[in-house]
């Protein structure tokens, strides 16, 4: 298969193929396009062409084609459509991605689009997966699944499967259930296509199955599918019926815009944004973070003002900078190491025993930097050994504060509720600056005695 490459000259193209009304010749075009290719170059169209082609293709084709839209430019499209036309497309659609995307919408409006659903089943489903929280295994989950029941011979499973497997997209499991409909285990294929057709499936089914609740969290699901290496995995309810499942593409997108979130966190933007939002939503995700950022600024400035002393040697102010990024760069790197590990469930043991590594790390890292700058400080810039010597002991000593402030911080949020990725970027970056300049200027004070 050759990858789909977006270029200009193809938007050019189909561009002039709308713009002619060449409708036979557009959707011979997009045939030979996947759906998700599809997706990408309505993205780079205008609303009126976008729409177009949206209206122009099958609903089995733009169904898919949805999904895959800008979140925004889909809200567009979907404005432009009928009740009718957007029951049309999301009936071909699995319930998870049908309410993925309908539930963008108001709410009178989902309730028309449900009201023109023609099948009632699928209906039923799309309306129990809206009252679930999106961020939850209930919001991520699909009703379509293969389940048998335990009093069932074989014949009458293969039978059944043949049935259900007709509305699934792609059967990863089969589970099996009792008669209340509570999951009791999964069932092997190779196991059931080399038993008698007149063995009770309780006889061969599996017991031991992973499972998630409705109200287990997204990335509770995401870390346990990714532990284990599911491709799917079944929902239970509170009684433990079996509700659903989740697939593994579900949890690559939540595992996408996790990591999207706290980089941008780690960045100092403190909500969810996109390339494409307008100058005020960028205003107020990046602001706060900016302000802090000045604050932090003033704070050093007001330390160095304080050692009147500092000002009479250039030599010392001029290494003012080296210490600052120095101390930040070691916070960040901890941080970013604790934080993964918080998000990947691997940070274990007592806190005392991890800073204490920490502590070990900075510093042989800081006697490995503070030998460095010693000899270009003296040789280069031809510094006194005791201005050498200050130089050196406050690199050590910045780069384990740094490296054990970058441990404590994430940890602490964490136990606290709060997202430990916020602690990776201008936090860490600012408190660690502050804390360089004061321990600078006061290691100074006591060496040199100014």
């Amino acid at each position: 298969m050759i990858p789909f490459k977006l270029s200009d000259e193809l938007i050019e193209e189909i561009q002039l193929l709308i713009v002619s009304k060449s409708d036979s010749a557009l959707r011979t075009k997009m045939e030979d396009f996947h759906y998700a290719d599809i997706a990408e170059i309505i993205n780079e169209l205008n609303f009126e062409h976008a729409t177009y082609i949206i209206k122009l293709l099958d609903s089995e084709k733009t169904s898919e084609v949805l999904t895959e839209l800008d979140e925004n430019i889909r809200e567009q499209i979907l404005g432009n459509l009928s009740a009718k036309e957007i029951a049309d497309e999301i009936s071909e659609l699995d319930t998870d991605d049908a309410v993925d995307i309908i539930a963008e919408l108001p709410e009178e409006r989902v309730n028309e689009i449900i009201a023109q659903i023609g099948d009632k089943e699928h209906a039923r489903d799309i309306v129990e997966l809206l009252r679930y929280d999106e961020d939850t295994a209930g919001g991520l989950m699909a009703k379509e699944l293969v389940k048998v029941n335990e009093n069932w011979n074989v014949l009458t499973c293969v039978k059944e499967m043949r049935r259900q497997a007709e509305n699934v997209t792609r059967v990863h499991s089969i589970y099996v259930v009792d008669n209340d409909g509570k999951l009791k285990g999964r069932l092997s294929l190779k196991d059931l296509l080399t038993t008698s057709t007149k063995a009770q499936i309780s006889s061969v089914y599996i017991p031991k199955v992973d499972f998630v609740t409705v109200h287990d969290k997204a990335e509770d699901v995401a870390r346990l599918m990714s532990k284990y290496d599911l491709e799917a995995i079944p929902v239970i309810d509170e009684l433990g019926r079996l509700v659903g499942r989740i697939t593994i593409d579900d949890i690559v997108d939540v595992i996408k815009e996790e990591a999207e979130k706290d980089y941008q966190l780690a960045a100092g933007i403190t909500q969810d944004v996109e390339a494409d939002d307008d100058i005020w939503v960028h205003t107020k995700a990046r602001l706060p973070w900016l302000l802090i950022g000045m604050f932090g600024g003033l704070g050093a400035a007001s330390i160095i003002g304080s050692f009147q002393g500092a000002m009479a040697n250039p030599i010392l102010l001029s290494f003012v900078p080296l210490i600052q990024a120095t101390a930040g760069n070691m916070g960040v790197q901890s941080s970013a190491i604790v934080v993964q590990g918080l998000a990947n469930d691997t940070i274990r043991g007592e806190l005392f025993k991890r800073l204490g590594k920490e502590f070990v790390l900075g510093l042989i890292n800081g006697c490995a930097i503070a030998l460095v700058v010693l000899i270009i400080s003296h040789f280069l810039f031809q510094t006194s050994y005791l201005v050498s010597a200050t130089i050196g002991v406050a690199l050590i000593t910045v780069i384990i504060i740094a490296a054990l402030v970058g441990t404590f911080v994430p940890i602490f949020l964490d136990k606290k509720g709060i997202d430990p990725a916020v602690a990776t970027g201008p936090f860490i970056t600012t408190s660690n600056d502050v804390f360089g300049i004061l321990i600078y200027f006061t290691i100074a004070k006591l060496i040199l005695g100014f």
